[in-house]
C-alpha cells in the first residue's frame, strides 16, 4: 500500500512516523508543511491513501475525488464542524469528545466516518495533543487493517464553528466582570502555546500574556 502522510502539527507527524514503523512494508511518504505540499506531485506517487491530519489548507477536489483523503477530526462529528474545534468546545464547556476520521470532500467536515474514539478535553493543551495523537494512531491502524464501512453524518444535527482569531484571545473587562472562573481558566488553558495565548491589555497598549491558570477558592 502507498500511502502519502500530509501534516505540519507536531502531533499529526508523530502519527505518520509511528505509522511509518508500524507499517514498513508498506511505502509511507510524509510531507511535512505547505510548501513541501505545493511541490510533490502526487501524480507520480499514486498513493492508495492520503492522510491529511491537522491540515489548515485548501485540498484541491481534484484529489478529494480521485484519491482516498482522510481527515482527523477533534470532535463528535458532525457537531463542531469547522476551524479550532478543540477551542470552540472548551470554551463551551465540553469536557468529554470525540476523535473522528473521516473522508474528505468539498463540504467542509462533512464526508463519510471511517473511525471514531472518545476524546478527554480535560488538562493541559499538550494533555490533549497527545490523547489525540494515541486515539489518531490507533485509529488509522484500524482503517488500514480493517477497513470499515463508512457511515454517513446527519448534515441535520451539524454544527459550524469559524476559526478563532488572534483579537479573540483577549480576556476582556466585561469577561472578567460577568464570566465565571471555570470560563476565565477554560479560556487560558485552551490558548496555550502553540496557539495565541489568552491576554489582558494594559493602559499603555501593550499586551500581557497568560500562559497559565489554576482556580482557587478566596
Amino acid at each position: 500500500m502507498r500511502i502519502l502522510c500530509v501534516g505540519y502539527r507536531v502531533w499529526a507527524i508523530n502519527i505518520y512516523e509511528r505509522l511509518k514503523k508500524e507499517y514498513p512494508e508498506n511505502e509511507i511518504f510524509i510531507i511535512n508543511g505547505e510548501a513541501e505540499f505545493r511541490e510533490f506531485n502526487v501524480e507520480n506517487f499514486k498513493p492508495d491513501i492520503i492522510l491529511f491530519y491537522g491540515w489548515s489548507f485548501i485540498v484541491p477536489e481534484t484529489l478529494t475525488v480521485k484519491y482516498k483523503c482522510l481527515m482527523l477530526h477533534p470532535s463528535d462529528l458532525p457537531k463542531y464542524r469547522g476551524g479550532s474545534p478543540i477551542q470552540n468546545q472548551i470554551i463551551d464547556g465540553i469536557l468529554d469528545s470525540k476523535v473522528t476520521i473521516f473522508r474528505m470532500m468539498k463540504k467542509l467536515d462533512a464526508g463519510d466516518i471511517l473511525a471514531v474514539d472518545s476524546l478527554d478535553l480535560r488538562g493541559a493543551i499538550h494533555d490533549i495533543f497527545e490523547r489525540m495523537e494515541n486515539s489518531g494512531y490507533e485509529l488509522t491502524k484500524k482503517i488500514l487493517e480493517e477497513n470499515p464501512t463508512p457511515t454517513v453524518q446527519n448534515n441535520s444535527d451539524a454544527t459550524y464553528y469559524k476559526r478563532r482569531t488572534i483579537s479573540q484571545s483577549e480576556i476582556t473587562i466585561d469577561e472578567i466582570i460577568n464570566k465565571d472562573a471555570s470560563y476565565l481558566y477554560n479560556k487560558i488553558r485552551m490558548l496555550s502555546d502553540p496557539y495565541p495565548n489568552a491576554y489582558i491589555k494594559s493602559k499603555d497598549g501593550k499586551k500581557i500574556l497568560i500562559k497559565l491558570a489554576e482556580i482557587q477558592d478566596l
